[in-house]
């Protein structure tokens, strides 16, 4: 591992990962300020990414798109390929979430990365003109992509029209979701998820 804190302040050497199928999928070498400019793009490998560019990246996108989140559209907050306000977004999150737990955040990240990504989930098989779902398992890179993507989700639907910032958003989310706390967005999604699939099964 890098000795290269991340932000200049956090020491990514006393993170631990509980969860072995993910060690491979989660990235904790990084810079100290994490930003790779697309060097693995072309490879499509985001193994390779630190995962904190990787949150990064998710804040980038512009919400669920069509369909609605809480009865409402997300846009973003016009922040699509605002690579600098993303990274500043974070790293304010990171700072309350240090303030609040007296915990690495980075500890904090991965755990909460552990507990929203689903294991289990649901797809479409078609039989003789019949269209079915069956339960299938996700795989640890699946898991990892769900997880950021509902982390980042949850500071949309929480800063989207309200007076809550989007890193005071985030931060909350990480903490509630590294607790695994029922009022965690991402938590409740993934049950969410499982629960349908363990019906399909």
């Amino acid at each position: 591992m890098s000795d290269t804190l991340v932000f200049g302040k956090y020491d990514i050497s006393e993170v631990k990962l509980n969860d072995t199928s993910l060690r491979g999928m989660i990235s904790l070498e990084t810079k100290k300020v994490p930003h790779t400019f697309g060097r693995y793009a072309k490879k499509m490998d985001k193994t390779h990414v630190s995962i904190v560019e990787r949150l990064i990246n998710k804040l980038m996108r512009s919400g669920q798109g069509k369909r609605k989140l809480s009865g409402k559209f997300i846009r973003g907050r016009g922040g699509c390929g605002k690579k600098i306000l993303a990274t500043k977004i974070v790293e304010r999150a990171f700072e309350i979430v240090e303030r609040q737990t007296k915990q690495n955040p980075m500890q904090l990240l991965a755990k909460a990365i552990e507990n929203a990504g689903p294991r289990e989930d649901t797809t479409r098989i078609k039989r003789g003109g019949i269209t079915y779902t069956v339960s299938v398992d996700v795989s640890p890179r699946k898991r990892v992509d769900e997880s950021l993507k509902n982390i980042a989700l949850a500071a949309f639907s929480a800063s989207f029209n309200s007076k809550i910032h989007a890193h005071e958003a985030l931060a909350k989310e990480i903490i509630l979701a590294a607790k695994e706390d029922n009022a965690s967005f991402s938590v409740k999604r993934r049950d969410e998820v499982e629960r349908i699939a363990k019906s399909s099964r």
